[in-house]
């Protein structure tokens, strides 16, 4: 049954997709003068002060070099010695969206500078996440003189070690939770505000700032690889962050970079693109490459410098994306019931499933279940596991906290991965298993809808809702607003999609659509009442640019 913060008036019958709680942060006033919506926006969003709301809704450059990022100058100076000394370098890559982007900026600026220098992708499966001595030995033979990481080394204190004692130096520039114990190496370019390509950005803009004055534009042009990787990698919106997705988008939508064009082509995105389009649709394309492949794919076509061979590269990631939505479809489909309902935390394994994908089943069953998952992919002497969370529980806290069985393993609060002895497994689930019971309260267990107040028809204008667009971009740390509108009427229902699987509704002259809420077109009938709870959007399919409610979920009220 649904519940609500405030008091409900009896209802004959209630449906509620989810069973969520509806809590609803702040009544409207009596009489509703201008601008009431604004501050309402405002407020839930913590921006008490004029100053604070200007600067949120008028993001600039000036924001993202506010950000503090440590032993920025130091590795400047080292990298500026070795392009003086001519000095080989590598950009040692992650194999995901994020790491790509980092790395293209890097190593596209470095190259332009005129450096000797070449990335590195490791391969998944054959050497896992992060630097491997094996990658460094050849590195040394070949005369590497300087590595510098991107998206990953915070935890990489051997690899330094063993790189410094084959006369390699190493500048990290990574943006993951800090281990107690750092490794040494020249310098930690370090911030966790933005993503990993955020830090890789700002290091650069940093080194051009000394190096190249006049490269600032094209440099500039880079944040749409940033703004990209930062959505893809769910780093929350706010400060530097959300500066860096607004600019981002703004180069995006006239991006001329082969590779992208020809991604946004491929994917069939016509319109404009923003967080939904890169979250869902650009960004695990390109992160499909490093799942079930060779992430080294996508970095070429990120880095493509004509659109034929973009064009070729986009049609290889979205081929290996449908493969990676099918590995994806059956490792859910198997490890849907093996959540125990009354636990705190869920641990799937098997070994069927391939290790690329086990942090998308961890994401679904997360969505499913509402609690933290860890799903791992089982081998004979090494597994593979990734964990996904809920808000309030710190995950990689809590895989650290069973450090001792582990081969490695890093994060952040809501997501993170690690490499475990197969033999060690069942007691590492024992240990995970008593942390969350100790530190997941029942409210956190509580599915709950965030509701920024209750909105009555009339409220539902395209005023408004440009007012509510000028928040925008919308994703972690900044979410759409979600409004309650009670006592609606329903003029038509219908259930669309290839499987009827989505509720279409007319209510009080407005379309209102609930994707997955098909299930519901059997109970509804035209004249019910209804609460509905839902984001506002535009209709893309109606001439006039009507807006839609795209329904959360509802409450039949007769």
């Amino acid at each position: 049954m649904a519940r609500t913060s405030e008091t409900r008036r009896p209802a004959a019958k209630i449906v509620s997709v989810n069973r969520f709680i509806w809590k609803i942060r702040q009544k409207p006033p009596e009489i509703k003068r201008s601008g009431w919506l604004l501050a309402f926006l405002a407020q839930s969003r913590g921006l008490v002060t004029p100053q604070k709301l200007k600067d949120f809704l008028n993001p600039t450059q000036a924001q993202i070099e506010k950000v503090k990022v440590t032993d920025i100058d130091r590795g400047r100076e080292r990298v500026m010695r070795a392009l003086k000394n001519h000095q080989k370098i590598v950009v040692y890559s992650d194999y995901d969206a994020d790491g790509l982007c980092a790395t293209a900026i890097m190593w596209e600026t470095l190259y332009d500078a005129g450096a000797s220098v070449m990335p590195y992708v490791p391969h998944r499966i054959k050497e896992g996440y992060g630097m491997t001595t094996s990658a460094i030995s050849e590195m040394a033979k070949q005369g590497v003189k300087l590595i510098i990481t991107v998206d990953q080394g915070v935890t990489a204190r051997e690899q330094v070690k063993y790189a410094k004692k084959l006369g390699i130096d190493v500048v990290i520039t990574d943006h993951h939770v800090l281990p107690k114990t750092l490794p040494k190496p020249v310098a930690l370019v370090h911030t966790t505000e933005f993503c990993g390509a955020g830090v890789s950005w700002r290091f650069c803009w940093e080194l051009i700032k000394k190096l190249n004055p006049s490269y600032k534009e094209k440099l500039l042009s880079k944040l749409e690889l940033a703004a990209l990787a930062t959505i893809a990698d769910l780093v929350p919106l706010i400060g530097g962050s959300r500066a860096m997705v607004k600019l981002g988008l703004e180069r995006l939508a006239k991006t001329r970079r082969p590779g992208l064009v020809a991604l946004v082509k491929s994917s069939g995105i016509a319109g404009s693109i923003g967080t939904y389009e890169i979250g869902h649709i650009l960004a695990p394309r390109i992160n499909a490459m490093g799942r079930i492949e060779h992430g080294l794919d996508s970095l070429r076509l990120l880095c493509a410098k004509n659109r034929a061979q973009a064009d070729k590269l986009a049609t290889i990631l979205s081929k290996t994306n449908s493969r990676r939505q099918d590995l994806t479809t059956r490792a859910i489909t198997s490890a849907i019931d093996m959540v125990e309902e009354e636990g705190r935390i869920g641990i799937v394994q098997d070994r069927e499933w391939h290790e690329g994908i086990i942090g998308l089943v961890a994401s679904r069953l997360v969505e499913t279940y509402n609690r933290p998952i860890i799903a791992i992919s089982l081998g004979e002497t090494f597994s593979k596991g990734s964990a996904r969370s809920i808000p309030g529980f710190n995950i990689v806290e809590a895989i650290r906290s069973s450090s001792q069985f582990l081969v490695d393993g890093g994060g952040h609060p809501m997501a993170a991965g690690f490499t475990i002895r197969t033999e060690h497994i069942e007691v590492f689930k024992q240990n995970i298993t008593k942390y969350a019971q100790k530190y997941i309260t029942d409210d956190l267990l509580e599915k709950q809808i965030d509701i920024v107040c209750a909105l009555e028809r009339e409220d539902i204008t395209r005023q408004n809702f440009e007012l509510i667009c000028k928040f925008e971009p919308f994703g972690i740390g900044n979410p759409q607003p979600v409004f309650i509108t009670r006592g609606m009427t329903v003029e038509d229902i219908r259930s669309v999609g290839g499987e009827n699987q989505h509720l279409k509704l007319q209510v009080d002259g407005l379309s209102a659509i609930g994707f997955n809420m098909g299930n519901l077109r059997a109970q509804l009938r035209p004249g019910d009442a209804v609460d509905l709870v839902y984001t506002m959007a535009e209709d893309k399919y109606a001439l006039s640019g009507q807006i839609q409610l795209k329904l959360k979920d509802l409450a039949i009220t007769n």
